[in-house]
């Protein structure tokens, strides 16, 4: 133990020596530009399909690995969950009703089909009449219609709501307001047809609908409030996917079955073991064939790479991260943000503090290469949509410093750090997850950096984070934070609304202004399903995100997948959350090790 401990202090040590240097080595030049980052430089350098000519034995049970250092949440559904770890269990028992391509675009052949009519104003969705949740009772269109109730009702405490087609569907004003008690715009047809119409066309319908039914008969005497609590969604969730939940351990592991009865077909695996893996081990956990499969940090990837016994597969992820100012709260009552915490209004301060940050350094040295500075906030996983030719808010100490001295805040006492426009202290309060070995060195090179340009940063409460306080934080507005690292998810939806829009609960930077209200809308606007057309707004929203920087992209990533070579049939492209997992097998009973 004592050895172990002692390699793991010299590693973040050593990383953030690295860091430093490089932050040191090229403070003062800030005058470097860079390339933009070309399509054809972001092919995948990995494999996304698994390897393995041997024969799939009949059953096998797959070892799932979440990597984390922090106890899952346990809020088993898509309308509730809010966190990474939760979904990768979710995604075994849970499914959407219509399929995609890989353009993330919605099609037929899944468990409905659907078709769009009324100008692009109506979907109607039919669902096949295999499609039954774990249970043995059947999907209907009312319990798809259930889910839209309960997403629309005032009382809902998920962050679903926010997103533009859910408000904009005919009658769910009125609904959410309480004046209603259907959505008019909803209609279902028969036990398996539902119907759902729109005030304007929107294009984000074929990336971005809501196509998640509730199990009605299962959930409807549960109050939608205490919903997310509840033991049916905690201890005892159904869905109508490939495997169907045993077993929970709160926080700890999850373990499913098959579902025989699956509409798509009998599931290959007999069942998955679902359980927590801390980075700190992962490595070992996979040589030892602990672990068939885990989504896998960057940051290991040296250690992993010339592994005998498992395969690493990536692709470019749909995420990336960021640092958000705290510029305002969320109020729950008018459901839409306000803008009113004047500590970082002067956007020279908020632009300053992304100058500083040497981004290019962090993507080569603490994830070896497999992160590199994001230019905006539509990543290259939406080859459609990325700007290559945008620059963004490259590395510039000299600009930093200039930009800091023309919104007034200047070092008056001479100790080193500037003081407010009024001459006062100036202390921002940083909030960062913790999380494997690069967490703490990270945290410091940022504060590094900014101290670079005489500002004073300090951890909120003097340390990192765990996962669910650090999200407790932020989407609670706590006074503490000025400001945070984190990461997106975006999800199959180019449309950023959901995550900066007016009236979205997960624009945790509470940005808003008229101009962001009108480009977004022009980005799902009727005009907006000429691709085209949606570009040309989606480079313009970014080019003005990067000037008001309410939000500083700093890293887009490969996402690596470490996978045991026993594993068959496993494919991670376009997106990992598109494996279909009832076509998985294994070609053993045990794991492959790496002494074998």
């Amino acid at each position: 133990m004592k050895n172990k401990k002692f390699y793991s202090v010299v590693s973040l040590l050593a990383i953030l020596a690295l860091l430093l240097s490089a932050c040191s080595s090229s403070s003062s030049s800030g005058d470097k530009k860079d390339k933009a980052i070309n399509k054809e430089e972001l092919s995948s350098k990995f494999p996304t399909t698994v390897k393995n000519s041997k024969k799939a034995i009949d059953g096998g049970v797959l070892n799932y690995g979440i990597v984390s250092d922090t106890p899952f949440e346990g809020t088993f559904n898509l309308a509730f969950y809010s966190g990474q770890p939760d979904f990768e269990v979710i995604k075994f028992f849970e499914e959407s009703l219509l399929k995609t391509n890989k353009n993330y675009e919605i099609t037929n052949g899944g468990a409905a089909n659907y078709k769009l009519s009324n100008a692009n104003k109506t979907i109607t969705i039919k669902i096949k009449d295999n499609v039954n949740w774990s249970d043995g009772k059947p999907v209907t269109a009312e319990d798809l219609e259930f889910a839209y109730l309960v997403i629309g009702n005032k009382d809902y405490t998920g962050v679903r709501y926010g997103d533009p087609l859910m408000q904009n569907i005919v009658g769910m004003d009125a609904y959410h307001s309480g004046k209603a008690d259907k959505i008019s715009g909803i209609k279902v047809i028969d036990d398996k047809t539902i119907s759902i119409t729109w005030k304007s066309a929107n294009p984000s319908v074929l990336t971005g609908i809501w196509t998640n039914p509730l199990p009605k008969h299962y959930l409807k005497d549960v109050p939608i409030k205490k919903m997310a609590q509840s033991d049916k969604i905690r201890k005892n969730p159904i869905g109508f996917g490939p495997f169907k939940v045993k077993k929970v351990v709160p926080g700890e592991s999850v373990e499913l079955v098959r579902n025989d009865d699956y509409w798509a077909g009998k599931p290959k695996l007999k069942g998955v073991v679902i359980k927590v893996v801390n980075p700190k081990v992962i490595v070992q956990s996979m040589k030892k064939g602990e672990i068939d499969y885990a989504m896998f940090p960057v940051d290991q990837y040296t250690a992993a790479k010339n592994a005998k016994n498992f395969q690493l597969l990536g692709t470019i992820d749909l995420a990336y991260s960021y640092i958000g100012f705290k510029l305002g709260h969320w109020d729950a009552k008018k459901q839409e943000n306000v803008m009113d915490n004047p500590k970082f209004q002067n956007k020279k301060l908020r632009q300053a503090m992304a100058y500083a940050l040497d981004n290019k350094s962090v993507g080569e040295k603490i994830y070896n290469g497999l992160r590199f500075p994001a230019t905006g906030l539509i990543p290259p996983s939406f080859p459609g949509y990325y700007d290559e030719n945008a620059r963004g808010i490259t590395y510039d100490v000299k600009k930093a410093k200039k930009l800091l001295d023309e919104a007034g805040y200047k070092d008056v006492d001479k100790d080193g750090y500037r003081e407010d426009p009024n001459g006062k202290k100036f202390t921002i309060n940083f909030l960062s997850m913790s999380g494997g070995d690069t967490a703490e060195p990270l945290a410091k090179f940022y504060i590094q950096c900014w101290k670079n340009v005489g500002l004073n940063v300090k951890l909120v409460d003097g340390r990192l984070a765990e996962f669910n306080s650090f999200y407790d934080m932020i989407e609670k507005d706590d006074p503490k934070v000025d400001v945070y690292s984190a990461a997106w998810g975006t999800g199959s939806d180019v449309d950023p609304s959901s995550l900066y829009g007016r009236n979205a609960m997960f624009n945790y930077s509470r940005f808003v202004s008229k101009k962001n209200d009108e480009l977004l809308e022009k980005g799902h606007a009727p005009e907006s399903f000429d691709k085209e057309h949606r570009r040309k707004i989606y480079n313009q929203w970014q080019e003005y995100m990067n000037e008001e920087v309410p939000v500083i992209p700093t890293l887009y990533r490969y996402q690596l997948y470490a996978v045991n070579d026993r594993v068959k049939n496993l494919a991670v492209y376009p997106a990992e959350s598109d494996t279909d997992w009832s076509k998985v097998s294994v070609t053993s009973e045990k794991p492959a090790t790496e002494n074998e």
